[in-house]
């Protein structure tokens, strides 16, 4: 059995440092496939999907988040978001009149911030924003757990894109767990630099080719591991007819029956997963009476 769309958590027992390593494959296909994107910006979307991933898993509550890049480069947008289930949907927007795209993270993004959004079920909504400004995605997100958490973090990020029908991505994360000393003593009582360090000589091909329990063992072999049940990450999108209604709630009635005069019906594309959702005259009046359409008549 493939432990490719499975986050896998790790602790090191005789250290006060934990771990996540995710693989993406099927997972990833529905959103690096659903545009015909540059394989600069399927890149950038798998790194930033096993990104969302391990951040999803350090969550301690039900909810949502979502890592939103904005900036005023090549890539103008791009965004993925999950559940504290491992579901995720992403997509990205780029300027589509360049014959070619930059390959460095820090050209293809300019001017650029990574605006994190967390959402529980429970409570209240937190937004942080993360300067994209160094070379790697990998690097802007160890700065902002310094600097907003003061935990040391190290992570790495790896796409396997050279099979064009094939897009894979993965993410490893390791992590000071939280105490009252300072980030020094941290790292110098844990041990976390030499495992950091150990963590540093695993390889692409390494990646992807070798099984969880192998890398685990590749890596630690001399270190005190354990290894918790793996959780699937799977694609999942959240759009439905009811969320496209309640979004034409908010439009005038009378400009969308003129619509519906006019086209037939109105017609609304989810931009994750390409579903598209049909509302005629019925419809609308039904949506501004307070009654939703039914969410079995979606074409």
């Amino acid at each position: 059995m493939s432990d490719f769309d499975k986050l896998h958590r790790f602790l090191f027992t005789q250290a006060n440092v934990r771990g996540e390593l995710v693989r993406l494959d099927e997972s990833l296909k529905h959103i690096v496939h659903s545009y015909e994107y540059p394989v600069q910006i399927q890149r950038l979307l798998g790194q930033l999907a096993a990104a969302t991933s391990l951040l999803t898993a350090t969550l301690k509550f039900k909810g949502e988040i979502a890592l939103q890049i904005q900036s005023k480069g090549p890539v103008s947008y791009a965004v993925i978001n999950a559940t504290h289930e491992q579901t995720f949907r992403g997509v990205a927007r780029w300027d589509e009149s360049l014959e070619t795209l930059p390959e460095a993270f820090d050209e293809l993004l300019t001017e650029a911030v990574l605006v994190m959004t967390i959402t529980p079920d429970e409570g209240e909504r937190y937004q942080g924003i993360v300067a994209l400004d160094k070379p790697t995605l990998a690097e802007c997100l160890e700065e902002y757990f310094a600097q907003s958490e003061q935990l040391a973090t190290r992570v790495h990020l790896m796409t396997d894109l050279q099979d064009e029908n094939n897009a894979r991505a993965a993410g490893m994360l390791l992590q000071v767990l939280p105490t009252d000393a300072s980030a020094t003593d941290i790292t110098q009582a844990t041990g976390f630099d030499h495992i950091a360090t150990l963590t540093e000589t695993l390889t692409e091909k390494e990646m992807f080719s070798l099984s969880v329990e192998d890398i685990l063992y590749r890596l630690y072999h001399q270190e005190e591991v354990e290894v918790y049940p793996a959780k699937a990450v799977s694609f999942a999108c959240t759009c439905s007819k009811e969320r496209s209604a309640e979004a034409l709630r908010n439009i005038d009635k009378a400009e969308l029956l003129s619509i519906v005069k006019e086209d037939g019906d109105i017609k609304m594309n989810c931009q994750y997963c390409h579903a598209e959702y049909r509302f005629d005259s019925i419809d609308i009046e039904a949506i501004h009476s307070g009654n939703a359409p039914s969410p079995d008549t979606n074409q």
